[in-house]
């Protein structure tokens, strides 16, 4: 078959939009588009199987509408497949629309979390063939085209469609699939220098992998990919030596971002790190996740340092500690003190991430994350963060709280406002340009003389006064964001 697997044009004075590979979604000015590994992966196993795959992210590659169509037209795929998010979910319904309209014979199959938590939605409120529920994009995907291929006789688990124009489905998607099988993305058909703009990372060219799909912890009522991966499974370490190798054989890679939701830990971690001694790569790369405070101990941050880890993005979420446990992080205040002590004591840096507008906290509970993120900062502990208003996505714990409680400022279903440019839930005593505004002032940190004399004295190359310098394009980018929506 002849399929295409990217992103249709997605546009809106708002900016650019962020979305693959992306648990939340902005509209940024100054976008950092990140490598979206499970589409890839999908694109690659069915470039394995034979078929003529063409990737195309129209976000990442600036191709309009009309080109859009053009290239639609000389291409004639069989079947166009695609990733959503909640705000560009209406958008992306019109698209398709518009697509069956104009090419009746070509199949188009939507995928992402918003339909896994609402797959019929979007089957009755477009003409989509295919909707893909659960987070193996890849795997159903492929099961999909080899009952297409008549390959198969029964449609993959995870699959939405209509029949007798009725809504049905091939039954739950089963979270069972062996990691390791799967194929090593193919960078090149997906064409990976589109994606070499992330502030965090120091070394290019750098490349995004996923050792695990999605985090162990899984329990975090804010996150949309416990929704789409509801059971963690993990690749096994030497697979992910492996893929960490052909990448350094075939680019001489300076630096990987592992992207699960968190790195595994305990003894998988301890295998990892020493088999990265082991193979030399501790010499060859850096390596930066995601990763959990109140999990690791000063020897795991010693030995992640001594294997080439040098980044780990860790989220504060809420200096509250009423807020971190109804949010289900399963973690004290003070973890995110010692964990940040810890870190820096091995050498590691910390990126934060945090959120303001939950509806139970105060504007004294929002600043008091903003205090706590200035001191950690300030004082060397942590070297950058990010700040988000709280969204909490269809399928979440927290979104059918939300609607429980009736905590939503406008209809629910009015997708498009679930962007990060306003807050959508009430808060105790914070209006929406409050909230902003701490958002903003927590950005305005990187500014403040004492961060800065503490990025000064970590100064030792080059490497990092450039590195340093990328990240004022980007602060100022956040900055500029924020102060258009208010």
């Amino acid at each position: 078959m002849k399929i295409i697997i990217g992103y249709p044009p997605t546009e809106s004075p708002k900016g650019i939009a962020t979305l693959g590979q992306n648990r939340q979604f902005q509209w940024f000015s100054n976008p950092c588009l990140i490598f979206p590994v499970i589409p890839a992966s999908a694109a690659t196993l069915l470039k394995k199987k034979g078929h003529n795959i063409t990737w195309l992210d129209c976000i990442a590659e600036k191709v309009n509408w009309n080109k859009f169509i053009q290239i639609i037209k000389k291409e004639k795929p069989d079947l166009f497949v695609f990733e959503t998010k909640t705000p560009v979910v209406k958008q992306h319904w019109k698209i398709i629309d518009e697509l069956k309209k104009e090419f009746p014979k070509m199949k188009i199959v939507i995928m992402g979390d918003h339909v896994t938590a609402f797959p019929e939605e979007t089957l009755k409120n477009s003409k989509v063939d295919f909707v893909l529920s659960g987070g193996d994009y890849d795997i159903i995907l492929g099961g999909l085209v080899d009952f297409l291929n008549k390959k198969t006789k029964k449609i993959a688990n995870g699959v939405y469609y209509r029949k007798n124009n009725k809504i049905v489905n091939s039954g739950k998607s089963q979270l069972k699939h062996n990691l390791d099988e799967l194929p090593f993305i193919d960078r090149e058909l997906t064409k990976w220098r589109l994606y070499d703009k992330e502030y965090n990372l120091i070394g290019k060219p750098f490349f995004y992998i996923m050792s695990g799909r999605d985090c162990w912890w899984g329990k975090c009522t804010f996150c949309s990919w416990t929704t789409t991966f509801p059971k963690f499974r993990a690749r096994s370490v030497e697979n992910v030596l492996d893929e960490i190798g052909e990448l350094i054989n075939k680019y001489d890679v300076k630096e990987i971002f592992d992207d699960s939701g968190t790195l595994m830990t305990g003894r998988w971690l301890r295998d990892l790190c020493n088999g990265l001694i082991k193979r030399g790569y501790n010499k060859k790369i850096k390596y930066s996740c995601n990763m959990r405070f109140g999990i690791l101990n000063q020897e795991n941050y010693n030995l992640m340092k001594k294997a080439g880890f040098r980044l780990l993005k860790m989220g504060l979420e809420s200096a509250s500690q009423k807020t971190l446990d109804k949010l289900n992080k399963g973690i004290k205040v003070d973890d995110i003190i010692k964990g940040c002590r810890m870190a820096k004591k091995a050498g590691l840096s910390i990126h934060l991430t945090m959120i303001v507008g939950y509806p139970w906290e105060t504007k004294e509970d929002a600043l008091r994350t903003f205090a706590l993120a200035k001191k950690l900062m300030q004082t060397g502990k942590a070297d950058i963060l990010q700040a988000t208003i709280l969204v909490p996505y269809p399928g979440t714990p927290l979104w059918k709280e939300a609607k429980e409680k009736n905590w939503f400022l406008f209809d629910p279903s009015n997708y498009e406002r679930y962007d990060m440019k306003e807050p959508i839930l009430k808060t105790k005593d914070s209006d929406a340009n409050s909230i902003a505004d701490i958002c903003r002032r927590i950005y305005t940190i990187f500014l403040t003389p004492k961060y800065i004399l503490a990025r000064l004295r970590n100064i030792k190359n080059w490497e990092d006064i450039k590195f340093n310098l990328k990240g004022v394009g980007a602060v100022l980018g956040h900055l500029n964001d924020f102060w258009k929506r208010q």
